[in-house]
C-alpha cells in the first residue's frame, strides 16, 4: 500500500476575510499615494471635468480644501498642475513668479507642506498656445535644447514658490540635468527631482488633456514620449539617463498598461519608483460603473494593488484622498 501524503490546500487561507487580510503579500497604505490637482486662474467657484466624474479645476480655495482633505486622509502627497488665462508659444506663465501655479504651491505649502509633500509638474504644455511640451522651432518641431532653458526657469520658480518636489514630464533629453544644474545654482541642492522618466505616447491621456486644457493644437507628442512598441530596453536606458543626471526618484506613466515595464524598473534600480494611474484609467473605471458594469470600489482598489504589485513605491491616482480614507 503506497503511502499517503497530506494535499496542499492553498484554499485554506483565502476562506476569510479576516484571514485573507492577515496573509496579504501587497498592501496599500494611504502615504504611498499621490493626488493629482489642477488649479485654473480666474475661475470662481471648481469647474467639474466632464470626462473626469469627482475631479476639478479648481479655485486657488477650493484647491486649499482639497489639500486639507487629503492631509487629514493621510495621503503622502499632492502634485499641482496650473492652467493659466493666458497662454503664449513660450509658456510665460510657467516660470511667472505670480502664476497661479506659483501661487497656489505657496498656498498648500502654507497650510498642509508639513503633514505632506507638495510636488509640481513640471512641464510646458499647461502654459503653451499650440499645447506642445516645448518651444517650437519655425518649421513647428519642438527645440529640446530651447526647452530644457524654459523647464530649468519653471523649476527654479516652483522651488522659489516652495515645492517640495520638482517633477518634469515633458520627456526632453537632458531635461533633468539642466534643471538639476538649476536648482543647485539658485540654493535649492535639496529639492528632490522626479523625473517622468517613462512616459510613453498614450491613449489614455485624453481626459486630463481636458483638465489642464493642453491637448496639442496640431500633431501629436509622438516625436518625444515613448512608443508603446517600442525598442526593447528603452524604458530602462531613459531611467538610467535621467538618474545619471541627477534623478531622485523616476516614474512609469501610464500605470496599468505598462505593469511589465514597471516591474523592470523596480527590479533595475534602488531608487523610489513612482506609477500614474492616468486620467483614462479613472475615467474608464467610472464610466464602467456609471453604467452598471462593475463594482466600482472593487475595481479602483484591485487596479492599485496590481499597480502596488509591479513595485510601485508611490502611485499616483485621482482617488488618493477617497482611498486613502477606507485605509484608515
Amino acid at each position: 500500500m503506497s503511502a499517503q501524503f497530506p494535499v496542499a490546500r492553498p484554499r485554506r487561507l483565502r476562506r476569510t476575510a479576516a484571514m485573507r487580510r492577515m496573509v496579504s503579500g501587497t498592501r496599500l497604505h494611504p502615504a504611498e499615494l499621490v493626488l493629482p490637482l489642477f488649479v485654473k486662474e480666474g475661475i470662481g467657484e471648481p469647474n467639474p471635468i466632464g470626462s473626469m466624474p469627482g475631479v476639478f479645476q479648481h479655485t486657488r480655495d477650493s484647491l486649499r480644501k482639497a489639500a486639507h482633505e487629503a492631509a487629514e486622509a493621510g495621503v503622502g502627497g499632492l502634485i499641482l498642475f496650473g492652467v493659466p488665462a493666458v497662454k503664449d508659444a513660450r509658456g510665460s506663465a510657467a516660470d511667472d513668479p505670480d502664476g497661479i501655479v506659483q501661487q497656489a504651491v505657496a498656498d498648500v505649502v502654507a497650510d498642509v507642506g508639513d503633514a505632506l509633500v507638495v510636488m509640481t509638474d513640471t512641464c510646458l504644455d499647461e502654459f503653451t498656445d499650440h499645447g506642445h511640451c516645448g518651444i517650437l522651432t519655425p518649421g513647428g518641431e519642438v527645440d529640446n535644447d530651447a526647452t530644457l532653458e524654459r523647464y530649468a526657469a519653471a523649476a527654479v520658480s516652483q522651488a522659489r514658490a516652495g515645492s517640495q518636489v520638482i517633477a518634469p514630464s515633458g520627456m526632453m533629453d537632458g531635461q533633468v540635468a539642466a534643471i538639476r544644474a538649476a536648482l543647485d545654482a539658485d540654493g535649492f541642492e535639496q529639492i528632490p527631482i522626479l523625473a517622468y522618466s517613462v512616459k510613453y505616447a498614450s491613449a489614455f491621456y485624453g481626459p486630463f488633456r481636458e483638465a489642464a486644457e493642453c491637448a496639442p493644437q496640431f500633431g501629436d507628442r509622438d516625436a518625444y514620449q515613448q512608443d508603446a512598441a517600442g525598442p526593447a530596453g528603452e524604458a530602462l536606458r531613459e531611467v538610467r539617463l535621467d538618474l545619471d543626471e541627477g534623478a531622485d526618484a523616476v516614474m512609469v506613466k501610464p500605470a496599468l498598461a505598462y505593469l511589465d515595464i514597471l516591474r523592470q524598473v523596480r527590479d533595475a534600480v534602488d531608487v523610489p519608483v513612482a506609477a500614474y494611474q492616468v486620467s483614462g484609467e479613472y475615467a474608464m473605471i467610472e464610466a464602467a460603473a456609471a453604467n452598471g458594469w462593475i463594482d466600482r470600489d472593487r475595481a479602483i482598489m484591485e487596479s492599485l494593488v496590481a499597480i502596488r504589485r509591479a513595485g510601485a513605491d508611490m502611485i499616483l491616482t485621482y482617488w488618493a484622498t477617497e482611498v486613502a480614507k477606507k485605509l484608515q
